[in-house]
């Protein structure tokens, strides 16, 4: 049994608890933060040694001498982990800012049920998204679980949330904004947009492709030519972007390698845009992706107010020579001009002068928020956000102009298609279509990389009669969409859309063309001619 140590003299006497460990190993009583208790009397020391040598006995002692804190567990967790390159740099951020400030110190066995929802309501009063503490969270009931089955002494996760607990008033109050979607004529327009705020059709496109296939962005970016092919699109890799601007090329989330089905009219809209672009690797994977940054290289890249410089002119000067040309004298354009030449502005730049692969931010803020919102996002002191305004001309929706004294040179704004729409958000509304025209959840989740792992989604497959009904009623969208825009303006400022436009007003009058609608009713006469006949004959 245990026993009681005499430790001191005169007034500074005090009794320490010792109790058996085994044979040879004595132990001494401690408190939670590992100090030696000291008891006033020896009855007191006694039964604090007998009551430990028991919990020896019994197994659930606790030798604090071996228990880690929870800074040092973390330390030799983190170096046995093996995580995509997005997650590594990722988590470290979460440790290091929210974890070990407060938990740090503690030993690992010390964390309570108390302690984590104490440090969670603390998060929550920040206050940061509600979204960011929850993952938070989940990190720490990620290295608590791994502590359980590595210390004997750690029983149980102090950060698994109790089910049917707490307060439910209130709680749709602490969900995540729903994702902002929009129709097909919404995402239409938002493509236009797109192209016109890039210079290019090449995003037109790729704002299209993801609204009628659904790919994750990192698909988007990832996509290599070789995998866009008459059966569909074969998602096979995504680029996972890093902190430090750098792509890592790895599978797709989840590992949800797939093909989707690719309407007709996508696959030839995919293919004029690839036919049209110098089949460029990129530098970094090699890849021939389908879809390229809008900016150029930076060494590339000529300020305006570079070229007003160099032709003496003032930067305002340099956005009216390209955009209201007749605005100033024939003199001085010329100047401009010369002057774009030698600084090598002139002329449309190949494929390898642009940046490989769009950055997430870039793209968010110079093209998929103002093309949905028709603003420009903030980006600091000195960068407020501001409507996009445009020069009204014989198309629409006119010509985007830029620069600091573009409100003065704009003749219009763009009015919101879809306030908050992000690019995920495209995703989203391709979900919705499918849930639109019926699509068999089966096949839905395949073409969304998402798997039903319940025991009756086993005995749910995917018929060839699906794929081609699914085909068929996104054409439809797309006809519907393109003739709603078409009863908005005839013509578009984006040269792929209005060739589009042209070809949808060319079928739409051959369709309803007089010799046309003779030749269908002729034809429906003899079918229903065909069918009294074959009736009375039965």
């Amino acid at each position: 049994m245990g026993y009681a140590e005499k430790r001191g003299t005169g007034a500074g006497t005090y009794y320490r608890g010792r109790y058996k460990i085994a044979p040879g190993n004595y132990g001494t009583v401690q408190d939670d933060s590992g100090r030696t208790i000291r008891y006033k009397t020896k009855r007191e020391a006694t039964q604090a040694a007998d009551a430990a040598e028991v919990a020896v006995r019994a197994g659930t002692h606790i030798d604090r001498t071996t228990v880690p804190t929870f800074a040092a567990y973390v330390q030799r967790w983190w170096a046995r982990q093996a995580l995509a390159p997005s997650t590594m740099q990722n988590y470290p951020n979460t440790i290091e800012g929210h974890l070990l400030p407060y938990f740090g110190d503690m030993l690992i066995t010390d964390i309570t049920r108390e302690h984590v929802e104490i440090w969670y309501n603390a998060q929550r009063a920040v206050p940061y998204a509600l979204a960011s503490v929850n993952g938070y969270r989940s990190i720490l009931h990620l290295i608590l679980e791994d502590a359980v089955e590595d210390i004997d002494a750690m029983v149980k996760n102090p950060a698994k949330r109790r089910r049917n607990r707490g307060r439910r008033a209130g709680r749709a109050q602490n969900r995540s904004p729903e994702k902002v979607v929009t129709t097909a004529l919404g995402a239409l327009l938002v493509a236009e947009r797109a192209a016109l705020l890039s210079g290019r059709d090449d995003e037109f496109v790729q704002e299209v492709t993801v609204s009628y296939t659904g790919i994750r962005w990192g698909e988007t970016v990832g996509l290599d030519r070789e995998y866009v092919t008459p059966a569909g699109i074969q998602i096979q890799q995504q680029l996972y972007e890093l902190k430090d601007g750098t792509f890592y090329q790895g599978p797709p989330k989840n590992d949800s390698f797939r093909t989707i089905d690719t309407p007709g009219f996508l696959y030839r809209l995919i293919g004029d845009h690839v036919r049209q672009q110098p089949p460029v690797p990129c530098p970094c994977h090699g890849l021939r992706t389908v879809f390229r940054a809008a900016a150029l290289r930076p060494e590339l890249r000529v300020r305006r107010e570079d070229i007003a410089a160099f032709a003496g002119v003032s930067p305002s000067t340099v956005s009216r020579a390209r955009l209201n040309p007749e605005l100033i004298s024939q003199r001085t354009r010329d100047r401009v001009f010369a002057a774009m030449e030698e600084l090598g502005v002139v002329g449309v730049p190949s494929a390898d002068q642009y940046v490989p692969h769009w950055d997430r931010n870039d793209h968010r803020h110079q093209i998929i928020e103002p093309a949905s919102s028709g603003w420009f996002p903030s980006k600091g002191v000195g960068h407020e956000a501001h409507p996009v305004c445009v020069v009204a001309g014989d198309t629409w929706p006119g010509t985007v102009v830029k620069g600091r004294h573009s409100a003065q040179q704009a003749t219009a704004c763009w009015a919101p298609v879809a306030k908050g729409l992000t690019q995920h958000g495209l995703r989203h509304l391709h979900g919705a279509m499918l849930e639109d025209i019926g699509t068999p959840p089966v096949l839905a989740n395949e073409r969304m990389g998402h798997v039903d792992g319940s025991t009756p989604g086993r005995y749910k497959h995917v018929l060839p009669e699906m794929r081609v009904r699914l085909v068929a009623d996104l054409s439809r969208l797309w006809v519907g969409s393109l003739a709603a825009r078409a009863a908005m303006s005839p013509r578009s400022s984006v040269p792929i859309l209005d060739r589009l436009l042209q070809e949808h007003a060319a079928e739409q009058l051959s369709r309803n063309s007089p010799q046309r609608v003779i030749s269908q009713t002729i034809r429906r006469m003899e079918s229903l001619s065909d069918l009294h006949v074959s009736k009375w004959v039965a």
